[in-house]
């Protein structure tokens, strides 16, 4: 089990529940913009928010922000020691940088003992692209293996100077190699892990790749909060987080399964899932829901279903647990449905 630390208002780590994390996208300068775009992704499920602050100017926007969310804020730096100093001082929740990438020791020493005072962890974060040269030679390319031994000799820049809130991530663009990563990560560190693969891709490929990565290690119980790294507005990162935690059991919700349909199907089953899909999207209730295509094998293969539908022609069957209650017209069975639903 890993350590516990404590971002903000919210634990992570050693048993605690697993944290959506984002980041928001918004130019620097455009304060306003960030501050909406932090609201919107907090009122979407955001548990913890991460923000550019690539100067010193941009510093205040931890101020800004912090004043309209509830949720632990993260200032994302890099190279200028100087910004770290000033975002904890601004009241930010969490920093990540690496240390090595801050200008000598001096600089390490200066953040890791402001970080300690204010109580500010330190998330260090390793890709593919900010490993050291040294490292990169060592194992002839961003290896898992290389990954990793970055990612520690980062964090003992930092437990030099009796700094141990740490939080690491090894995000690398392969799916494959980012599994391997954090799993040498959990079998050689107690520190909590950010799970992530980076630079996935789009909303569609993203959530593939995402999915197969993150869902690895959490089915592996391994992983402290996730990111779902998508070139499209953070909110999809936030709802895909979701479905990713709620598929491997690791978080509470509307499961919904539905068949793939075929030639027994009698009724616009595509667009009636979708419909369902769309109308539970918020819905926090530990339900089973289904959505199947045709009488005959409906209710038996859902049977561990709490509640759902099978279709027939013009008209669907409602069962719960298997057993059928009722039939309806297939233009009442989503309201049907929908309001037994929220009885259950």
């Amino acid at each position: 089990m890993t350590k516990k630390v404590q971002i903000g208002n919210r634990w992570i780590g050693g048993g605690c529940p697993i944290a959506i994390q984002s980041m928001l996208n918004v130019p620097a300068q455009d304060v306003a913009g960030n501050v909406a775009q932090a609201k919107a992704l907090e009122a979407a499920g955001c548990e913890i928010l991460r923000v550019a602050v690539p100067t010193r100017e941009a510093v205040r926007l931890v101020e800004a922000i912090k004043r309209e969310i509830s949720i632990p804020l993260v200032a994302d730096i890099h190279f200028d020691y100087r910004i770290a100093l000033d975002c904890v001082s601004a009241g930010v929740d969490k920093i990540r940088l690496n240390p090595g990438n801050i200008g000598g020791e001096d600089h390490v020493r200066q953040v890791a003992q402001a970080c300690k005072q204010a109580g500010v962890p330190i998330r260090i974060g390793v890709n593919s692209g900010s490993v050291e040269r040294e490292i990169l030679a060592k194992y002839q390319g961003p290896t898992p293996q290389a990954l990793v031994e970055s990612a520690l000799y980062h964090a003992q820049l930092l437990e030099k100077y009796d700094f141990s809130d740490i939080v690491l991530s090894m995000k690398s663009s392969s799916v494959p190699g980012t599994i391997a990563a954090y799993r040498l990560a959990a079998a050689q560190t107690s520190y909590p892990l950010h799970l992530g693969v980076t630079e996935a891709g789009t909303a569609r490929m993203g959530l593939v790749k995402s999915a197969i990565g993150i869902g690895s290690l959490l089915c592996d119980g391994i992983g402290d909060t996730i990111r779902v790294s998508l070139t499209a507005d953070p909110v999809e990162e936030v709802r895909a987080a979701g479905e990713i935690l709620r598929a491997c059991g690791k978080r509470e919700g509307v499961e919904l399964v539905s068949c793939p349909t075929c030639g027994r199907t009698q009724i616009d089953l595509i667009a009636l899932a979708q419909k369902v899909e769309t109308a539970l999207a918020g819905c926090q209730k530990p339900l089973k829901v289904a959505v199947m295509g045709c009488i005959v094998n409906g209710p038996g293969e859902a049977r561990e279903a709490d509640i759902g539908i099978a279709g027939g022609k013009g008209e669907a069957l409602l069962f719960k647990k298997g057993i059928p209650v009722a039939k309806y017209p297939e233009e009442e069975i989503l309201d049907v449905l929908l309001r037994e639903i929220e009885q259950f």
